[in-house]
């Protein structure tokens, strides 16, 4: 009963933020929404991840590994970041960086909620370092997702180059180098979720 109250206690969070993040007003309670949605979703990932790392052996990890966990955890952050960065791409369209507020507030977040990702990661790692061991099943799966992950960005950087060159100059008036540089980044962030996604649908699979 308790760890029902929590996932939906965290699930509860979990939507304000991304409500706050993709749709919600510019400021709630004299707050930013933004920073206030980054903070939520920061929240929410590591009471999941702190969650996660304590499951005993004869609890959920009987059915669900440690990757898998971890695989899932980080196909919903990075997708989360990924649409983000493309609700609001819109700023980007704008004067440089160094005046345009906008866009400089977006990538600020979007900054955050990656290194805040990294560290978590990181904390997770440590935390199940020698508690998990990997096998040859682990491996075939990092290196299938790897594998996908690769491909999904070369077959971006390919159509950004071809769309770049055989669009008439007048045509590309919505991208400027600040998006450009800015849908760059979005590549690689849909590159992380295609690796995270493929491994946890490989776990999946694997157990069905």
């Amino acid at each position: 009963m308790r760890r029902r109250g929590l996932f939906i206690g965290l699930v509860t969070i979990g939507a304000v933020a991304i409500w706050l993040l993709l749709a919600g007003p510019a400021r709630v309670l004299g707050f930013d929404a933004g920073n206030t949605g980054v903070f939520l979703l920061m929240l929410v990932g590591w009471c999941a991840l702190y969650l996660v790392s304590r499951i005993p052996d004869g609890g959920l990890g009987e059915t669900m590994s440690r990757g898998e966990w971890r695989a899932w955890l980080g196909c919903a952050f990075t997708l989360v970041i990924g649409v983000y960065s493309l609700v609001h791409a819109h700023a980007f369209q704008g004067p440089p960086l160094t005046h345009n507020p906008d866009a400089n507030h977006v990538g600020r977040n979007v900054v955050m909620m990656l290194v805040s990702w990294m560290i978590f990661a990181q904390v997770l790692e440590q935390r199940w370092r020698g508690a998990v061991r990997e096998d040859e099943r682990d491996r075939e799966i990092e290196a299938r997702a790897t594998g996908w992950a690769r491909m999904t960005l070369v077959v971006l950087a390919i159509a950004m180059a071809v769309l770049l060159s055989f669009t008439p100059a007048e045509r590309l008036a919505w991208a400027p180098p600040p998006m450009i540089g800015h849908l760059l980044i979005v590549g690689l962030i849909a590159s992380c979720v295609v690796e995270y996604a493929v491994t946890a649908l490989s776990y999946w699979r694997d157990r069905h």
